[in-house]
């Protein structure tokens, strides 16, 4: 220990307290205290009294926030348009669609089937040729069946244009004779034709070849306006994603500026943007999709509805058949959903790029 009376000028030792020179050394009380509190906090959480301590920050789950907001990119409206536009798309794919689907029915039944036509002459039984010419047509290679139609049969087929009427009785209309083929091997009508003119007078045969290049001539007229109005649904939605693009850049140039300032590439900040108009194409391409797949599920009620009547749904029946789609017409729905979903996200990375050029 330090004599203080050795040190110069009576003063302590550099670094001494002088009111402590010379004293033992005692305990600070906050010091002393301290082992006594940690025992008692540990007797109080074993107790149940102390809540145990939080974890450190490097413990919890961090979450991480999109660099870009969403909102300031894709809003209500831009969805809103966008899922009308996959509505229209949807629609015009799936009418299309049930439209080819409904034209391949009528050929495959136009082609199984000829139609032989008697016409009715003054001093012949028009019932007896009837049954000879069936029986005839028979007997030759590549028929399956020959079934006669009745007279008011043939009249319900002109009742479409003419109505009903008891007039049709006292007209000499011609009579029919459905001719069922067999597809795996159908007869040669040219050879068929000349045997039916050579055997009998006033039988003809029509094999239905106008109507077949006809329904193939709507039936493609129908495909090409069906793609041209995709093609316009799909430039309005590029033309309406760029528009939105510059938009969102424009009210992020500020987030665009610090991210070129820490480096970041034009590719990191085009995903950025990206991702967000990918998931706007997908959520807006399925609320379209689904309307469009409503509509077709309710056409036939949506007929009755409007008066229609039943002559106007069995008409609907037969030009795009049942109405509703199948399986394969869901997928070709879903397949207009990718298309819309790519279409945004790849026009959105065009434009982002195409800005970011032009600041540099």
């Amino acid at each position: 220990m330090t004599d203080i009376s050795k040190s110069p000028r009576g003063h302590a030792p550099r670094g001494t307290d002088p009111i402590s020179a010379g004293r033992p050394a005692r305990p600070r009380p906050e010091m002393a205290g301290t082992s006594g509190r940690r025992s008692a906090v540990s007797g109080a959480q074993a107790a149940g009294l102390v809540a145990p301590a939080r974890p450190a920050r490097a413990d919890r789950p961090s979450s991480s926030a999109p660099i870009v907001p969403a909102g300031s990119v894709t809003g209500r409206s831009l969805t809103l348009v966008v899922s009308i536009m996959c509505f229209l798309a949807s629609l015009t794919a799936g009418a299309v669609y049930l439209i080819n689907q409904s034209a391949a029915a009528w050929l495959r039944d136009i082609a199984s089937e000829v139609t032989i036509q008697i016409e009715p002459r003054e001093g012949e039984d028009i019932e007896q040729k009837m049954t000879r010419v069936a029986f005839f047509l028979a007997r030759q290679p590549g028929v399956s069946g020959v079934r006669p139609l009745t007279q008011e049969e043939t009249a319900s087929l002109l009742e479409p244009w003419l109505g009903q009427t008891d007039a049709l009785t006292a007209l000499p209309v011609p009579r029919l004779i459905a001719l069922e083929l067999d597809r795996s091997a159908p007869p040669d009508f040219k050879t068929l034709r000349a045997e039916i003119a050579r055997s009998f007078k006033g039988v003809t045969l029509d094999d239905h070849r106008h109507w077949q290049t006809q329904i193939r001539t709507v039936t493609r007229s129908l495909a090409l306006g069906g793609l041209a109005i995709l093609v316009l649904v799909g430039a309005a939605t590029t033309a309406i994603i760029v528009t939105a693009t510059r938009s969102s850049m424009a009210s992020n140039q500020n987030v665009v500026e610090v991210l070129h300032f820490v480096g970041a590439t034009d590719r990191f900040i085009a995903r950025e943007f990206e991702k967000h108009f990918l998931t706007l194409g997908i959520r807006a391409g399925l609320v379209g999709a689904a309307c469009a797949m409503a509509v077709f599920a309710l056409m036939p009620t949506l007929m009755r509805f409007m008066g229609g009547g039943i002559v106007t749904e069995t008409e609907l029946r037969r030009l795009i058949g049942s109405g509703t789609l199948d399986w394969a017409g869901y997928v070709l729905l879903i397949i207009v959903v990718v298309v819309i979903a790519a279409l945004c996200m790849l026009t959105s990375r065009y434009g982002v790029y195409r800005i970011l050029h032009s600041q540099h």
